[in-house]
């Protein structure tokens, strides 16, 4: 995995994934005492950062491998990814989804085209076994959330144009937060400020309870959680960091941060009503810790991730009204 495959990634896919903006509002700064930029992967295709790797990923495949079709599982922003770039190239999807993810997430991605294979995570049943099983039986290429270098190639391209727009505003130096599961964004993210912005620090964010990443940077080691189900930030509960993607956030990203539930509802709100984005919870998370965590970073500007805004109606209307 190197700055080579983001850099080719993104020649592959621009012009079909959105170019996101760096948004401000002057009452978030004020919240959190410093300058706050945000990244909305919320406005990207499929409502979430995850079309990058999927772009990247179907457009890396041979040609003969992609038409027989591809498999993954998701609990729904990289089923979604997956699914439109599957549409997009003509070719089958099948994406096995925990039957507890939002019913936006099933729903949309059985409307990219692809088949939905439910799973109840909460009896143990195990994703990746499942997914094997059926790839074999037909033939199909697993496209994995996060530990795929394809997949983490396309989700750096998030941090090519982070540190291009920065640069664009003067801004060089500081950490860019990034909402974190099973680390393939926080990792390209990593690897694209590296090459083109080393005065910038990629941070990883996780809800309490689910703070994996935050643990493993601490301990050295790979650590889990006790369980990926019943957490309000369904979009980012993994059982533990990527094998490819803990080794590059172990070298180049600084601690993680951890914020509550109680914090990712209001920075929920606050995007809504000051930047006018609908963020999902494990969307919000990276903007929960620029706003409520500043005695845990480093600079005058701090740069946030909105990555995905595939939430329910009633999950927003609790957020509107917890605010």
């Amino acid at each position: 995995m190197n700055i080579e495959m983001i850099e080719a990634a993104y020649g592959r896919i621009s012009g079909v994934v959105r170019r996101t903006p760096l948004l401000n509002a002057p009452l978030l700064d004020e919240i959190a005492g410093r300058r706050v930029l945000v990244k909305p992967e919320c406005l990207q295709l499929t409502g979430s950062f995850k079309f990058r790797g999927g772009m990247s990923a179907l457009s890396a495949l041979e040609p003969e491998a992609r038409a027989r079709g591809v498999i993954a599982f998701s609990s729904g922003n990289h089923a979604q990814g997956v699914a439109l770039a599957a549409q997009r190239f003509g070719v089958p999807a099948v994406i096995i989804m925990p039957a507890d993810a939002p019913e936006m997430k099933i729903a949309n991605t059985r409307a990219y085209g692809a088949e939905v294979v439910l799973y109840d995570r909460a009896a143990g049943v195990d994703r990746e076994e499942l997914g094997a099983g059926i790839a074999e039986e037909r033939g199909l290429t697993l496209v994995r959330p996060f530990d795929e270098p394809q997949v983490i190639a396309g989700q750096g391209t998030c941090g090519l144009e982070i540190a291009q727009q920065a640069a664009e505003l003067g801004v060089t130096e500081g950490d860019v937060l990034a909402c974190c599961g099973g680390g393939g964004l926080t990792s390209g993210i990593a690897l694209a400020l590296e090459a083109h912005a080393p005065g910038m620090r990629a941070r990883s964010v996780e809800p309490e309870g689910y703070d994996d990443a935050a643990r493993s940077l601490v301990s050295g080691r790979r650590e889990r959680n006790a369980t990926e189900a019943g957490g309000l930030c369904d979009a980012i509960l993994t059982p533990s960091p990527g094998e490819i993607t803990f080794p590059i956030m172990q070298r180049l990203c600084g601690p993680g941060l951890v914020v509550s539930d109680d914090e990712v509802l209001r920075a929920m709100a606050l995007a809504f009503s000051h930047l006018k984005l609908v963020a999902e919870p494990g969307g919000a998370v990276a903007l929960a810790a620029a706003l409520f965590h500043g005695a845990e970073l480093e600079g005058d500007t701090v740069i946030a991730t909105i990555s995905g805004g595939n939430v329910d109606a009633g999950v927003f209307a609790k957020a509107l009204a917890h605010a």
